[in-house]
């Protein structure tokens, strides 16, 4: 029996109509993203407010890792930190920051400057930022500040940043010939910052040289000055050469500062990523 053309096109438009339906309720695929296994712990020492703020985003194309510590009168560092953190953690997923990882670490110190300027006032609320990018084993970095960046690398706790306080400024211009022997020794003693996101006219960005190479056991430390400032950088390292998660890890090295008997103690964050 010969079907009408208008019974045909109706039955041809039928089963285009069932393939659509079948394909959009099936699932999507996307690429598995990255296995990492990722720490982080804070605790406000004797300070009235918790300043720090951290994330970890892990995504198809790679890891950010980022740590702000907060600075300022009544809660306005701790509104600098968490503004910076989100603005990092924003810019970091809405584009593959990996294109171009210094474009991408600039436009998020400036972006969170800005923001912070316009947030809270110039002497109320600011923070050291330092950020981490990982992806195939190789580890891009910057920081504003002294949240210190590091690698645990075959049981050594290695740094790979420098920070922004005046001593480390004062033994940069001294290998410089910028500054005497007589001015810089006078300096050393100084580790008030410099830089920071939140203040008019930032511009200064500590940026990786080029990218590092990571071993597969290799693990990437951020870490504020109320962990390094608090416990031995060997202390540390006796905790990440044990065994556990990089959290059970973090965890620990917390525990220690909470038990350490010094007076006034600082907030204190650290952040672990073993990608």
């Amino acid at each position: 029996m010969n079907l009408p053309v208008h019974a045909i096109a109706i039955l041809g438009l039928t089963a285009l109509l069932v393939v659509l339906i079948v394909l959009r309720a099936r699932p999507k695929r996307y690429p598995a993203k990255p296995a990492a296994d990722i720490g982080k712990c804070m605790t406000i020492g004797h300070r009235e407010v918790q300043e720090d703020n951290c994330a970890a985003e892990v995504t198809d194309a790679g890891i950010l890792a980022v740590l702000a510590d907060g600075m300022g009168k009544r809660y306005g560092g701790r509104v600098a930190s968490r503004i910076a953190v989100q603005i990092f953690s924003d810019l970091f997923l809405d584009y593959n920051a990996f294109d171009n990882p210094q474009y991408y670490f600039r436009k998020a110190f400036h972006a969170a400057n800005r923001q912070i300027l316009e947030t809270v006032d110039e002497q109320r609320g600011s923070a050291s930022v330092a950020a981490a990018m990982i992806r195939s084993g190789k580890l891009y970095y910057a920081l504003a500040g002294d949240v210190r960046i590091a690698v645990f690398h075959r049981g050594d706790l290695v740094p790979v940043s420098e920070g922004h306080t005046v001593d480390v400024l004062a033994q940069r211009e001294f290998r410089r010939g910028r500054l005497t022997r007589q001015d810089a020794v006078a300096m050393l003693e100084r580790h008030r910052l410099y830089n920071y996101v939140g203040q008019d006219g930032f511009r200064d960005i500590e940026f990786f040289d080029t990218p590092l190479t990571l071993d597969a056991q290799d693990t990437v430390v951020l870490m504020s000055d109320g962990v390094y400032g608090c416990l031995a950088w060997r202390e540390i390292e006796e905790v990440l050469e044990g065994k556990g998660s990089c959290q059970d890890k973090a965890l620990e090295i917390i525990q220690r500062i909470n038990r350490c008997p010094v007076e006034d103690k600082d907030n204190a964050s650290i952040l672990l990523v073993r990608p």
